[in-house]
């Protein structure tokens, strides 16, 4: 037989064909044209051999076709057999890893019994295993945790032999991936063998690792973490409560040590096992564990890590010692005792609950609570009296504040275990211990924020936060309590001044009350705040802006009950306003308030905004609309509506309610719309006493059109983005329409116009002009454009920003072809890309690039555009190396729009795809740096901000020259804004721990200097960041001599 002959040649040099061998044998012997008994036998003089590599291949070749073989395949006499032979080689070391192999595979057959079990656990548990490597090792213990899963009844009869045995075996293990076995096999072992007579022993194998120091290589290939390990051990020591006596004593040892990561880790090790060990368990130690853990509370800062740790251990053990207990806590109980002790304690602290043990013995009070609810209400019952003493005889304000602290800590704790209103979850069979304080809290914290001065910021905030989280406290207050804190905020919020930290609060506040009671906001707040509305702009009080109110309006209006009521309030409001004869200013803030609730609804809100079809969009498409053709004095008061700010506003919400619609919906709106703005058909969404004249003389993409007229384009356009590419625009000439609208648009003057009508050709470009003899009109299109412009010479200001407009028009239309895939676009960019060395026009199309890859609201993905994948990619790797060697012949008067062009490519392209391509590009990126245009450089710092931490070794050879260009940029004020002194700050604060530090050295005293100059930069922003850069260069180490 050839086939170990082979695979013994082969599996060093050639492992996929070895494989391919053994799998052809298996594949024999499931075929029954070869028996395994014969491929055994045929191993004999490899099995002999006096060279050990040949014997550790030849039990190799055997175990690779075990693991080939389907697990019904063998007989159980072969299972037997094989596992005898497979054990006796097990003397052979040389041969252990494969051996191990061999076994792992045969314990996944079908056959493999309790018996093979056995006779394999015994066998390998007699291995010395320590002194063989790690690939080894792995195979072993691999083999242990197969048998572990598939065979556990066999090694639980084994029992003590087995346990012992493993023990041995695993001792001295260091291996991360080894222990990740270890730890799994010793847990199941604790948790499902009986291991009573072995608790010292176990406890020996598993504590010996901890804590845990391992950190893993760079290079590791099997990812495993300190973090996995650690987890992996806490399973273990937590596992059993067998192991208490030994464990905590030796975790409370280790508190004292000054590693903060050891620390961390003895207290979420203690939690876990506080959790883990059950009540009788840990009611002997739970007095021991308080004294231990109280100090790293008690001692601790306001963000202290260790603390929350500590806090999670108390609680771990009140939560344990909870168990079974339902409606009461039995005085002789160990939950009473532990928490007696805790509370006596905290109630010594809070005598002076300004001091700073008193807040930390609140968070201990508080977090206790939420271990369950008869913890919680021991711990109301007793503490509020002697608070509720502490806070009447406070005398001082600071004093008062504390304690209010402190109970708003209890507070969340209740919030916690009873819920909000309207929560799910059942209700807690005991009744809140607050029901019987809320008359004296109630009227406590009224005074604090409603009686005490306005100076008294902290107390008030104070106040303001606890009587939110009562009134959020499931069946606490009543409902008209619940109502007078929403009288109480809305006047903090109404009064002008009042401090902007306390008006958010009290916002927020309201939004918290109105998802729990909208009732109350509709009828209390709503009135109040629309009563500070004014009715024009000319009543308007400049010390009490309508637009803060409106603001506050929409943030409270986000759920349906609540939005519905401020749509009829505020549209009402609107006519009103515009009966007035307004300005522009207040009916564009009534319906941008409009507009923010609409945009903050979820995804899942899309069956309400549809809603609002027939109450926004259609009363705001014919007050917007009439006016513009019927010259009456009845509507001569909407036509303000047709000033840009409130189109642009009126559009976006078209947009955001069009595109909620169904497809047959979307249907219906299209050909309305087209009617009305296209082929001047009545339609049913103008009254049947306007319908005619609208449709004989609202004309706005007619060249005639008056300025009225052709700024409702912006309308049609908005809406006509929403609309689904599936809607068949099938009354309307497209091409006639592009054609009419790139006229348009190099026709107009005016800006929001012009814009109107180069997005309405992109998006029919985009979504409806897909078939193969569209893209010809398209082309013809952009290619008389583009001869226009390359044909142009500067002339007059206005034949200037015509050629501008020319080339705006081709961008856009390269957009919408570019990322639906059409490779014209990609011809067009071309183009573009020759134009970036025109004297003339180079300087327009280097700002066109951020128009080919930017974001922009129309054509997107959420107005149902076709986008290509890999889009900007297939841009960046196109035009960037034309534009790198366009730079490279350029001549000085054009290498900035060179610069220009590929910082606006940079900012729109993900790093992953920016990285491979630094190392031609930092030049150039290093030059833009010099350019006067503070967008270049925002792009620019981005793109080397991510060079540094991603790709820093890319940055060697010009750390002289970029750290020279940052240090001007953050040092000249007056070319340089605060956002972009504050970028260069940053990117060179990434150098040190990024750049190796013998690079940076010989800068280091260079940049310290320029940086004091900084240090009294005006903008705090500034001067903050310059510390934190100026700390991190200090750091570097000086070189040693």
């Amino acid at each position: 037989m050839l086939s170990p002959r082979l695979y013994i040649l082969n599996v060093a040099k050639d492992p996929t064909e070895a494989s391919r061998i053994s799998r052809e044998s298996a594949k024999q012997i499931q075929d029954k044209e070869l028996k395994l008994l014969d491929l055994v036998q045929s191993l004999g003089d490899y099995l002999t051999d006096d060279d050990k590599t040949t014997r550790a291949k030849a039990i190799g070749y055997l175990s690779s076709v075990l693991g080939y073989l389907d697990p019904k395949t063998l007989s159980r006499q072969q299972v037997a057999v094989i596992a005898q032979f497979l054990c006796d080689r097990l003397e052979d070391e040389t041969g252990l890893k494969e051996t191990s192999q061999g076994l792992f595979a045969l314990q996944k057959s079908s056959r493999f019994g309790k018996e093979e079990a056995i006779l394999v656990s015994s066998a390998i548990c007699k291995v010395d295993l320590q002194k063989h490597p790690q690939g080894t090792r792995f195979a072993v213990l691999s083999l242990i945790d197969g048998l572990m899963a598939n065979q556990r009844d066999a090694l639980r009869a084994i029992g003590g032999k087995f346990v012992t045995g493993f023990a041995e075996l695993v001792g001295g293990e260091k291996d991360p991936r080894n222990l990740m076995i270890v730890f799994s096999v010793v847990n199941v072992i604790l948790v499902e063998f009986d291991i009573v007579p072995h608790i010292e022993i176990l406890f020996d194998v598993v504590y010996c690792y901890f804590p845990i120091t391992f950190k893993p290589p760079p290079d590791d290939p099997y990812g495993i973490t300190a973090q996995d390990l650690k987890l992996r051990l806490r399973e273990c020591i937590a596992s059993t409560k067998y192991f208490a006596g030994h464990v905590f004593p030796q975790l409370i040892e280790k508190l004292d040590s000054t590693s903060l990561s050891v620390k961390k880790d003895v207290l979420q090790t203690i939690a876990a096992c506080a959790l883990s060990y059950g009540p009788q368990t840990i009611s002997t130690h739970s007095t021991q564990l308080w004294d231990a853990v109280k100090f790293e509370v008690l001692n601790s800062t306001e963000e202290d890590e260790l603390a929350t740790e500590a806090l999670s251990v108390i609680r771990a053990i009140a939560e344990t010692l909870s168990f079974g207990l339902k409606f009461s806590t039995p005085t002789v109980s160990p939950l009473a005792r532990y928490l007696s002790g805790i509370v006596k304690e905290c109630l010594k602290l809070l005598q002076e609950p300004q001091q700073k043990q008193a807040k930390s013995a609140g968070k201990i009070l508080s977090k206790s609570a939420t271990a369950s609810t008869v913890a919680h209400t021991f711990i109301v019952e007793k503490t509020m009296p002697a608070l509720l003493l502490i806070h009447g005889d406070a005398d001082g304000l600071a004093k008062q504040r504390a304690l209010m602290e402190i109970l708003n800590l209890l507070f969340q704790s209740t919030l916690q275990i009873f819920g909000t209103w309207g929560d799910l979850t059942a209700e807690q069979v005991l009744p809140n211990p607050f029901t019987e304080y809320t008359d004296k809290l109630f009227e406590m914290y009224s005074q604090a924020l409603m009686g005490s001065l306005r100076e008294e910021l902290s107390l008030r905030i104070t106040a303001l936060k606890g009587l939110v989280l009562l009134c959020r406290t499931r069946r606490l207050f009543q409902e008209n309590e619940i109502g007078m804190v929403v009288q109480y905020l809305d006047q903090v919020l109404l009064e002008v001044k009042e401090k902007e930290e306390i008006k958010e609060l009290a916002l927020q506040g309201l939004k918290d009350i109105s998802k729990i009671k909208p009732n109350l906001i509709m009828d209390i707040t709503f009135p109040a705040f629309m009563a500070q509305l004014p009715d024009s702009e000319k009543e308007a009080d400049p010390s009490k802006p309508y637009t803060a109110t409106l603001e506050a309006l929409a943030k409270l209006s986000l759920g349906r009950s609540v939005f519905q009521v401020l749509l009829t309030r505020l549209l009402n409001k609107l006519d009103t306003v515009l009966r007035g004869k307004s300005g522009p200013m207040y009916p564009q803030a009534i319906l941008s308030t409009l507009l923010y609730v609409l945009q903050k609804k979820p995804e899942s809100s899309q069956e309400d905004i549809k809603t609002y079809f027939t109450r926004l969009v259609v009363p705001l498409l014919t007050k917007t609309i009439i006016p513009v053709v019927d010259n009456s004095s009845e509507f001569q008061d909407f036509r303000i509506l047709t000033d840009d700010s409130i189109l642009d506003v009126t559009g976006r919400l078209f947009n955001i309610i069009i595109r909620s619609l169904g497809f047959e919906e979307q249907i219906n709106v299209s050909r309305q719309l087209i009617n009305i703005f296209v082929l001047g058909i009545p339609s049913d969404y103008i009254p049947i006493t306007h319908a005619g004249i609208v449709a004989r003389d609202f004309k706005p993409l007619q060249q005639a059109a008056n300025k009225d007229q052709a700024r409702c384009t912006i309308l049609f356009t908005y809406a006509l983005a929403g609309l689904r590419r599936e809607v068949a625009l099938t009354t309307l000439s497209l091409p006639g329409l592009i054609q009419q609208n790139v006229e348009l648009a190099t026709q107009t003057a005016h800006p929001a116009q012009r814009m109107a009508h180069v997005y309405l050709v992109a998006l029919l470009a985009n979504k409806w002009m897909t078939k193969p003899g569209d893209s010809d009109l398209l082309q013809k299109i952009t290619v008389n454009l583009l001869e226009s412009v390359s044909s142009s010479i500067l002339g007059s200001p206005e034949y200037d920003n015509l050629v501008g407009q020319k080339l705006q028009i081709v961008l856009w239309i390269t957009k919408a072809i570019v990322v639906r895939g059409d490779k014209y676009g990609m011809e067009v960019a071309e183009e573009v890309v020759k134009l970036l060395g025109d004297k003339n026009y180079g300087q327009t199309a280097s700002k066109g690039f951020a128009v080919l890859l930017g974001n922009d609201e129309f054509i997107a993905k959420n107005n149902y555009a076709i986008l290509r994948p890999l889009t900007k990619q297939k841009i960046f790797t196109f035009c960037v190396p034309k534009i790198v060697e366009g730079f490279r012949v350029a001549d000085t008067t054009t290498k900035p729009n060179y610069l220009v062009a590929l910082s606006n490519i940079l900012r729109n392209t993900p790093p992953a795809v920016i990285l491979p391509e630094l190392g031609r590009l930092l030049p150039l990126l290093l030059q833009s740096l010099d350019l006067p245009d503070p967008n270049v450089k925002s792009a620019t710092i981005e793109t080397l901000l991510i060079t540094v931490t991603e790709s820093a070794d890319a940055m060697k050879e010009h750390i002289s020259s970029l750290s020279a260009r940052l240090l001007n940029t953050c040092t000249n004020r007056e070319e340089n804004p605060p956002r972009i002194r504050s970028a260069a700050l940053r990117c060179l604060r990434t150098f040190p721990g990024a750049i190796r530090t013998e690079l940076l050295l010989p800068y280091r005293g260079q940049v310290i200097r320029s940086l004091a100059t900084v240090l009294d930069d005006p903008k705090r922003s500034v001067r903050k960041e310059a510390v934190d850069c100026r700390a991190k260069w200090y750091s570097l180490d000086e070189p040693e001599y």
